[in-house]
């Protein structure tokens, strides 16, 4: 045994026991992310439960437990529930109900069960009566109805794009010209400038005429989107009238085949991935904040490239090594072992307080008191992840920058190159494959940080992306949605928390695929400049 243990075998098995360990941990959490996620699009059955009271419920199962009984004596035999998600919050109150299957009496599956995905108030559980226009009925029955409605409801999507187009550009456009009309007229009335003024404020008005014009018509647009309505009647006989604006998508669950179902999970995928959320961010699309991280994450590694090549470079090549340098070295070492969150303190006192209020105050002076840069946005968050990623970047620079061989650096030199000739064209480009290493690793992290972004941009629900067809096209001054504030939005400050789960698990599948496409777009970079100045260097 002395032997065996000498030879080390036992060792090199532990330590691919761990690997194997750590993999299967690492494909566990993926997997669970993938299923609790990738599941929510799937159009489950309607099911209709008459319970023993002859109380009714009707929605669709989303899972079922145990039920806890902690006095139970040994052998007891276990009871169970069903969770049962019944929606129409605007009558219920509530998404889900807890029913114990000892309590029920009938079980059915009616193929006219009708589930309407709505803009507000969850999913609508109920059979269609009839379409109206106003007064006038459109169609009559479930079948009519919902032939009627599929074919509305795509020219109706088209309106309500419309009208949110005109809300965003051209009232939007307008107000935006107006305020800085206004702005110019303040500092044209403190100068003296009383006839340039004039103008302004002529100009003003007829802005703010046109905005009256645009704005009359969107009511009239909005008035004929909401005059179509749906009668729709729940299981307990409580009639209501729906608007088909409020109607996202509707269908028959239980009367659709897997190819018709698979239809609607890729409809309801790409809402996902491209709509704007509604619901408090429990429903619908997460498309702003997929913009947000990665225009943020484009942002920062702009930033920390240069930043951290040039100081790894200096302390590598030019920096004389000593007491020091090897105090910086530390320094920037336990950097990296900071907090996050000290860093969002640190980029809210000096980059939106210190930097932001000075250009305020220098060139955003008639803006003031409302700040302009001297508030979060989506700059002063990536200059914070660029100093927490940093040291990463300094670290593998350096590394990269020694392991080109000695050899290499002489043989320029002696052939008549300088030192920044050699620097320039020998060893950044045979590091390169280090300094993009670093990289990675700080796209890594920035992409899933949270914390500092709560102090420096980050909100709930950014009206504008930071690009937008209005000059300077790109507004690095505007807050941000970001994935994983989302999911912690979503997750922990939901006011529908067992709604939202599911849209925690999608969101953060999401983020995890995005991390990796940085990813992967950097090691592919990393490895064509390996390939190219490995052969040409070497």
């Amino acid at each position: 045994m002395r032997d065996f243990w000498r030879s080390g075998d036992p060792y090199a098995w532990l330590t691919g026991a761990a690997l194997v360990f750590s993999l299967l941990m690492v494909g566990g959490l993926l997997l669970l992310i993938i299923t609790k996620g990738l599941g929510i699009f799937w159009p489950s059955r309607v099911v209709l439960i008459t319970m023993k009271d002859a109380s009714i419920y009707m929605g669709q199962e989303v899972g079922s437990e145990s039920i806890p009984v902690p006095d139970a004596q040994a052998g007891t035999l276990k009871k169970y529930r069903m969770r049962l998600k019944i929606g129409n919050r605007d009558l219920y109150g509530n998404d889900f109900k807890w029913v114990n299957n000892e309590d029920i009496s009938t079980t059915a599956y009616p193929a006219d069960a009708v589930v309407m995905e709505r803009t507000e108030w969850g999913n609508m559980y109920a059979h269609i009566s009839e379409v109206i226009d106003g007064e006038k009925s459109l169609a009559t029955g479930v079948e009519a109805s919902i032939s009627l409605l599929k074919s509305l409801l795509p020219e109706n999507k088209k309106l309500i794009k419309k009208v949110a187009g005109i809300e965003k550009n051209d009232l939007g456009g307008i107000s935006t010209k107006i305020e800085n009309l206004r702005l110019q007229m303040n500092i044209l009335e403190k100068n003296g400038k009383t006839t340039e003024a004039l103008n302004n404020k002529i100009a003003i008005d007829a802005l703010q005429t046109l905005y009256k014009d645009k704005e009359q018509g969107l009511v009239k647009l909005k008035e004929a989107i909401n005059n179509v309505q749906v009668v729709v009647k729940s299981v307990e006989g409580t009639v209501k009238r729906l608007p088909l604006a409020n109607i996202v998508r509707l269908y028959k669950p239980n009367d659709m085949g897997v190819l018709a179902k698979t239809g609607v999970y890729i409809s309801k995928f790409w809402e996902f991935i491209s709509e704007q959320p509604r619901e408090a961010n429990t429903e619908g699309g997460v498309f702003p904040a997929i913009f947000g991280t990665v225009f943020m994450v484009l942002v920062m590694s702009i930033a920390v490239m240069p930043f951290g090549v040039l100081a790894a470079v200096y302390l590598k090549e030019y920096a004389r090594q000593g007491l020091i340098v090897k105090i910086i070295r530390i320094c920037v070492n336990n950097l990296a072992g900071v907090p996050s969150m000290v860093f969002g303190v640190f980029g809210l006192g000096f980059f939106i307080y210190g930097i932001g209020g000075t250009i305020d105050k220098l060139f955003f002076k008639s803006s003031l008191p409302t700040p302009t840069f001297g508030t979060g946005g989506v700059l002063w968050a990536s200059l914070t992840l660029t100093l927490l990623t940093l040291p990463v970047v300094i670290v593998s620079t350096e590394e990269g920058l020694a392991a080109v061989p000695q050899d290499i650096k002489l043989g320029s030199l002696s052939l008549g190159a300088n030192r920044f000739e050699t620097l320039l064209h020998i060893i950044i480009p045979a590091a390169m494959p280090g300094i993009l290493t670093g990289l990675i690793l700080a796209i890594a992290r920035a992409a899933g940080e949270v914390a500092p972004l709560m102090f420096t941009g980050v909100v709930k629900l950014a009206p504008s992306l930071p690009i937008d067809m209005n000059l300077p096209f790109v507004h690095l001054e505007r807050k941000f949605m970001h994935l994983g504030f989302h999911i912690y939005d979503v997750g922990f400050q939901s006011p529908n928390v067992e709604a939202a789960k599911p849209m925690v698990y999608m969101t953060t599948f999401l983020l995890i695929l995005i991390v990796i496409f940085l990813n992967l777009t950097a090691i592919k970079i990393r490895n064509h400049l390996k390939r190219k100045y490995t052969a040409s260097t070497f």
